[in-house]
């Protein structure tokens, strides 16, 4: 079947879209991926929706997010035009989307998950059935909600000597571990670019620190990082995960814009290295997508960290870019298929569970 899978990170930096063939089991391949970069003006208007999001003790109906969801809807259902006509395919050849949508708040803690985003309106837009809402079934059945990418992960990694990790650096990052024996371990493991990104934005009006340039010329301040890394989220056993705004840069003020962004790098790796000790088993190698795949300063100092040499995943002929939303596309198709999207070792769920609502075009 000919899948779409449509992810807006919690960078908020654009939409990845991604078309891939796959039976929702072991066969997968790749076919087309296109980035949507938000306008600043859309990026602004989906950080003061999550700004909001993140006040409500329960999601609820409100003006700007409102607002939101029809900006995620409205950008989404263009991307999903471009993208087929990179690929040369028509809509009615495609079996189904894998719609995201955009986190503002992720409370498990409290029972509930937000992403914005009107499926209904995406599939009655494509003429393509839409699946959306991945997390909320785990999270009311006692999971996490996240991290949905290890079943994916798994696909690729099928033909890969075990144990292998598969670390993704997105706003946050998260580990996959697939065992010797084929089961998953898998959880957020801490900020990845998130702060990295926040620290640029405000103290260098740059969005991101390009090449690591930055960090890369600052020196880590211990006192600093030693008491971010006093926190007990990352010695908590897993399964866990994170919202994007569960850490500030508030330690790293007064610090000048290169300490600040050394340290905070430094500290994305060390909490990597701390996920590691967690895992039930040392991977023999460590694979890595997301952005922050792309920082060299990052990948060095989670070298130095773990002691274990990060490869991008693109030395395997994967798109580093595209796999997260290839992952929702793949689960999308898993769940028409009726197969678990999450399992207790990834997102904490007492057994493997589906999850997904089906729209259809109207």
């Amino acid at each position: 079947m000919l899948a779409i899978g449509l992810m807006s990170g919690t960078s908020l930096d654009g939409i990845d879209a991604a078309l891939i063939e796959t039976d929702g089991r072991t066969a997968v391949r790749p076919l087309a991926f296109r980035g949507e970069p938000y306008s600043d003006a859309a990026r602004a208007q989906l950080a003061e929706a999550t700004q909001l999001a993140l006040t409500f003790e329960r999601p609820r109906a409100s003006p700007p997010l409102v607002a939101a969801a029809e900006l995620i809807t409205r950008t989404h259902a263009l991307a999903v035009q471009k993208l087929l006509r990179d690929a040369g395919v028509t809509a009615g050849e495609v079996g189904v989307i894998g719609f995201h949508g955009q986190t503002v708040a992720h409370r498990p803690d409290r029972g509930w998950t937000w992403q914005i985003g009107d499926a209904q309106a995406l599939a009655d837009v494509t003429g393509v059935v839409t699946v959306a809402d991945f997390r909320s079934a785990d999270v009311a059945a006692g999971g996490e909600g996240a991290p949905l990418l290890p079943v994916y992960h798994a696909a690729r990694a099928a033909a890969l000597e075990k144990p292998v990790a598969v670390l993704n650096l997105g706003g946050v990052a998260n580990v996959t571990l697939i065992a010797r024996d084929g089961t998953l371990a898998a959880f957020d493991t801490g900020p990845a670019n998130g702060l990295i990104d926040t620290w640029m934005e405000q103290e260098t009006g740059a969005r991101f620190d390009r090449d690591g340039a930055l960090a890369a010329s600052g020196q880590v301040d211990e006192i600093v990082l030693t008491a971010m890394l006093d926190h007990p989220y990352f010695a908590a056993p897993y399964p866990k995960s994170l919202d994007r705004n569960d850490f500030t840069v508030q330690p790293a003020r007064g610090l000048s814009p290169a300490d600040g962004a050394a340290t905070l790098t430094a500290f994305t790796a060390a909490t990597v290295a701390d996920a590691l000790r967690l895992l039930p088993e040392a991977p023999a190698r460590l694979l890595v997508a997301g952005g922050g795949r792309l920082n060299p300063t990052l990948m060095a100092m989670i070298a130095t960290w773990t002691g274990v040499r990060p490869e991008p995943v693109d030395t395997l002929g994967w798109n580093g870019d595209a796999l997260e939303a290839e992952g929702f596309a793949y689960m999308a198709v898993r769940t028409l298929e009726g197969l678990p999207i999450s399992f207790p070792g990834t997102t904490g769920v007492p057994a493997a569970l589906s999850g997904g609502e089906v729209f259809r075009p109207r």
